[in-house]
């Protein structure tokens, strides 16, 4: 604040008060801001989904039974047809597709139209064996080389080789060692052999054991034993009273052999899949459902020894 005197009186004044007043600076106005374009999108890439695995189809073979193709929906559906003394179309299926078996009686197209009544769930298991089928060609084979593991009643044991004027094969239980003497010339090949048909020794022993247990359970007496090599078919029951199991069954754990003994020896008193059926077979396994379920998942899980 500066001070003036004029004469006797003093004046107190603000700076700014004598201070040359000057005009606000005038900014320069900002050109409009050019407009903005929106961000650049680029497609979503499109969903490939994998090719569902195609339908097994049954082999063509000169003296098996005749071949035919149905549409289903948008499936064509290849399947064998055999004709037999039976009441009623049935339908079965495995590794090898659908094969069905209808009175003489029954024409064609009533047999198309049967199929077409349950083109749901035969579609569906014919894709699941599919995968099935895939998934097992996407597991690693086996290295057939001295220390091997080999799949075992659900655990494993190690391969043993040595060498010998000839092929032979020894289990010992105490180390779970499978000790097969080949001869230096032999081929992989035989040593398979070899391995496989002490797999199949076993199984024999094991599945009649087994067989007798169960039968004497549920009260029945089954004819005849014999050992198939269905890819993922466990067993099978003839009116005639016949058994077939697997022997890769001895592979698993022995609750699961024994539930598919039960299923197949149940059979013998109910030749289907009703409520009659699983009501038997639970009355000497209960737990089949858990069994089931259990052997379809380990099935997927064995490496792969013979092909």
């Amino acid at each position: 604040m500066k001070t003036i005197k004029v004469g006797d009186q003093q004046l107190d004044l603000f700076a700014h008060d004598v201070s040359t007043s000057t005009p606000p600076a005038v900014r320069p106005t900002a050109p409009p801001a050019p407009p903005v374009a929106p961000p650049v999108v680029a497609p979503a890439p499109p969903i490939v989904r994998p090719a569902p695995p195609p339908l097994p189809s049954p082999p063509r073979t000169a003296d098996g039974p005749p071949l035919r193709q149905l549409q289903l929906g948008s499936h064509l559906v290849e399947f064998a047809l055999r004709r037999s003394t039976r009441r009623s179309i049935g339908f079965m299926i495995d590794d090898n597709g659908l094969r069905v078996t209808a009175p003489k009686r029954v024409t064609l197209a009533e047999i198309d139209n049967a199929i077409r009544a349950k083109q749901g769930w035969i579609v569906s298991k014919l894709l699941e064996r599919g995968e099935r089928k895939v998934q097992r060609q996407q597991r690693p084979p086996v290295a057939w080389v001295d220390g091997a593991v080999l799949p075992y009643l659900g655990g494993e044991i190690t391969l043993r080789l040595h060498q010998a004027p000839r092929h032979r094969a020894s289990f010992q239980r105490e180390t779970n060692e499978l000790h097969v003497w080949v001869t230096p010339t032999g081929s992989e090949q035989q040593l398979k052999e070899k391995v496989k048909g002490w797999f199949q020794h076993e199984a024999r022993q094991l599945f009649e054991a087994r067989l007798d247990v169960y039968a004497d359970k549920l009260g029945v007496r089954y004819d005849s034993l014999s050992l198939s090599s269905a890819g993922t078919r466990w067993g099978s029951c003839t009116i005639e009273r016949k058994i077939r199991l697997n022997w890769r069954l001895i592979h698993f754990a022995l609750p699961l052999i024994d539930y598919v003994v039960a299923h197949e020896l149940s059979h013998l008193l109910e030749m289907n899949h009703s409520p009659r059926f699983w009501a038997t077979v639970e009355s000497i396994y209960p737990d089949y459902d858990g069994a089931k379920q259990a052997l379809r998942k380990r099935s997927q899980e064995l490496p792969v020894l013979f092909t």
